[in-house]
């Protein structure tokens, strides 16, 4: 996780933000594991990144999926800083690197 800053008002939602840069889309169970930090803690993130405008979510079946808004007004500055705030992180990458990229169904077995 986002050692050093929490240049987005808190650890939590700088490495949400930074771990959606190196997914590119991923929804609040996934961000979890990969930042070990608890589901709730990502979700309440996640909402206050939403209503700041920096992430939009869109749905894929039951799944709210979020990435980071192209839309937003700084959107290329806003990657590439967020590329820039992964750099050191090791850790994180190779958790990514390493992740299941679907959810799985309900009722499936592991």
């Amino acid at each position: 996780m986002v050692k050093t800053s929490s240049p987005f008002g808190s650890k939590t939602r700088s490495a949400v933000l930074v771990a959606l840069r190196l997914l590119g889309d991923s929804y609040a169970r996934e961000l979890s594991r990969v930042l070990e930090v608890r589901v709730s803690g990502v979700q309440q993130a996640l909402q206050g990144l939403e209503e700041d405008g920096l992430v939009v979510a869109r749905e894929h079946g039951r799944t709210k999926l979020y990435r980071i808004d192209p839309e937003y007004f700084a959107f290329a500055e806003l990657q590439r800083y967020l590329l820039r705030l992964a750099e050191p992180e090791r850790v994180l990458r190779r958790r990514i690197e390493s992740r299941r990229r679907e959810p799985r169904r309900t009722g499936k077995r592991a």
